[in-house]
């Protein structure tokens, strides 16, 4: 008999408001607890959680609001700074945001006194991702509905501008050469650039659309993997440019891809808020059915744990949190 694998949340945190957005700190910030961000109608709240998969004496989760920033505007989007830390003294919080408005925020916070942020305009249209240089987070890179990806130094100038031959959906760093970014765009092409040059080194097709979003597996760099139409698609960058696989997966258009932090065959998708809800499945490459599969009511981003096999989904005034094996 085959097991079920819907799951229910595994935990949850209650929120203010409906949550648009969330993010784990990929980075070590030099404290045992996870630092998390997720963003609502008009703020973004940074907390820090701790599971029981990780720390005995925590009865299923442990989670404390550090600061909420005012943002005046609904947040889409989260990027978390390697300058982040916990441990220093004074401690560090740097993330940026982008806004229904169009433009990228950067804060930095000491958690005391010190709160402010740089406001970096320039894209004409949505911003669909955003990420830090993982390296010295001296650089932001952004994707947009107006065709452009656009590297910024913290000063808010920009140093590099690609035009796409669509909307920019996603954008990744490569994790140890800082000079390579990888462009997801809605046609269904995903592009390598190479920073020092400012030109494109390798492309990949997905030959269907529309991908809404593409991510680079940070444990194996060979591997990308994206959503377009219901599929999910991952490619093996050393083998093809088309995808080396690919499945249907949600009913009413995919939406998002998030590879494990932890593990090269473990990856999270989810679909567009259908007529009841948002379905989440977790996959791992040597199953053929997701090896879990939740719900949400009103479903909005996605973020892996950095070293639990664990997924972050926001909700209707609450966090939502999924655990899976290896």
């Amino acid at each position: 008999m085959k097991q079920d694998a819907t799951r229910n949340a595994a935990y949850t945190v209650d929120c203010e408001d409906y949550v648009h957005v969330v993010e784990f700190n990929p980075f070590d910030s030099g404290d045992p607890g996870n630092l998390i961000a997720y963003g609502g109608g008009n703020y973004v709240v940074v907390g820090i959680c701790t599971f029981q998969e990780e720390e005995a004496d925590v009865e299923g989760i442990q989670y404390k609001t550090l600061r909420t920033f005012q943002h005046g505007v609904r947040v889409d989007g989260i990027a978390w700074s390697p300058e982040t830390r916990l441990d220093s003294l004074p401690p560090v919080i740097k993330f940026c945001t982008s806004a229904a408005d169009m433009k990228i925020r950067l804060f930095t916070s000491d958690l005391q006194d010190k709160n402010e942020y740089k406001v970096l305009e320039g894209h004409s249209d949505f911003i669909n991702g955003l990420v830090f240089d993982p390296k010295e987070g001296q650089e932001i890179a952004s994707v947009s509905d107006d065709h452009t990806c656009r590297i910024w130094n913290l000063e808010g100038m920009q140093t590099a501008h690609f035009v796409l031959h669509s909307p920019g959906m996603s954008v990744c760093w490569h994790p140890e050469e800082s000079f390579k970014l990888m462009v997801a765009e809605k046609n269904g092409t995903i592009r390598f650039y190479d920073l020092l040059t400012q030109q494109a080194i390798l492309s990949l097709e997905s030959e269907q659309m529309p991908l809404m979003s593409a991510h680079w597996c940070l444990k194996n760099t060979f591997k990308v993997g994206a959503v377009a139409g219901n599929d999910w698609l991952i490619w093996d960058i050393t083998r093809s440019s088309y995808p080396q696989d690919k499945r249907p997966v949600h009913m009413d258009q995919a939406c998002l891809f998030r590879w494990s932090t932890i593990n090269e065959n473990l990856f999270a998708t989810t679909g567009y808020p259908g007529k009841i809800a948002s379905q989440f499945q977790i996959h791992h490459l040597g199953h053929p059915q997701p090896v879990l599969i939740g719900s949400v009511a009103v479903g909005s981003g996605l973020s892996w744990h950095r070293t639990l096999p664990l997924c972050a989904i926001g909700g209707d005034h609450k966090l939502l949190f999924w655990v899976t094996e290896m």
